[in-house]
């Protein structure tokens, strides 16, 4: 009898310590639980969608990259155009977790179609004429952009950099007849810098960074067509894209921003 239950006496914790030593390592269905580092870096794995007006293309790709430096895991996706077409395709349905328009009419039609984070001014832009380096229709000022001579490119009124010229002119009481009209302002002084046209209407932001390619003349009635720039988040757009918008407010942004040429608002 003794012999028999110093066995069972043994035999038991050993039997007991196997069971324990098959449970470590596994889940709920006995199957090997996850790393915790690989669950970690799945769960960092994100995506950004930021529609964004042409004029931001340069500062918000910057940004983009800060972003995604201190977001490990997050890729920002931009699609920068004309507001006025971004807005439509906000409006048409396309995934967009940010809109940063160039005027506030462009981000209207987005708030008022669909819901949407409050929109801020974040920074404001005005115009200047842009001329070839040798500015060879001796442009000087905007009455030149009258001269039936003088080949003016111009954005579409429809789009805020066109609105913008529209209202220039208007101040000055000029009536400037463009040899082609742009989607964006990217495009408009492209035509510039091909020496396609001998003057065109662009922010003053975009004439900085053609870094040399073209020239830029202020003018006084620049001051009466500025842009403020809002921006917001859209339906749906969870924690990151606000924190992209507070990156974009932030001081960093600012610096970033007044760096190229754009105004506090």
């Amino acid at each position: 009898m003794f012999r028999r239950l110093s066995r069972w006496a043994i035999a038991l914790p050993v039997a007991l310590a196997l069971v324990g030593m098959s449970g470590c390592g596994a889940g709920p269905s006995g199957t090997a639980a996850p790393s915790p580092s690989t669950t970690a870096q799945e769960t960092k794995a994100q995506e950004l969608t930021v529609f964004a007006a042409a004029s931001l293309t340069g500062t918000f790709t910057e940004l983009g990259k800060k972003f995604e430096a201190a977001h490990p895991g997050t890729t920002v996706k931009f699609n920068f155009g004309s507001s006025a077409t971004l807005a439509q395709q906000i409006v048409q349905g396309a995934p967009a977790d940010v809109f940063a328009a160039a005027s506030p009419a462009t981000m209207k039609t987005v708030t008022d179609a669909s819901p949407a984070g409050a929109p801020a001014t974040f920074v404001r832009n005005k115009l200047e004429i842009a001329v070839p380096p040798d500015n060879p229709a001796k442009v000087d000022e905007l009455k030149d952009l009258a001269d039936a001579k003088v080949k003016v490119a111009l954005c579409a009124e429809q789009v805020p950099c066109g609105a913008a010229a529209v209202k220039a002119l208007g101040a000055a009481g000029l009536k400037v007849t463009p040899v082609t009209l742009e989607q964006d302002v990217k495009a408009t002084l492209t035509k510039v810098e091909l020496g396609e046209v001998d003057a065109a209407l662009v922010y003053k932001t975009d004439v900085l960074a053609a870094k040399g390619k073209v020239t830029g003349i202020a003018f006084p009635e620049a001051d009466k067509a500025i842009n403020d720039y809002p921006i917001a988040t859209l339906s749906k757009a969870g924690d990151l894209a606000k924190q992209f918008v507070d990156l974009v407010l932030s001081q960093q942004g600012k610096d970033v921003l007044t760096e190229a040429g754009f105004e506090a608002p």
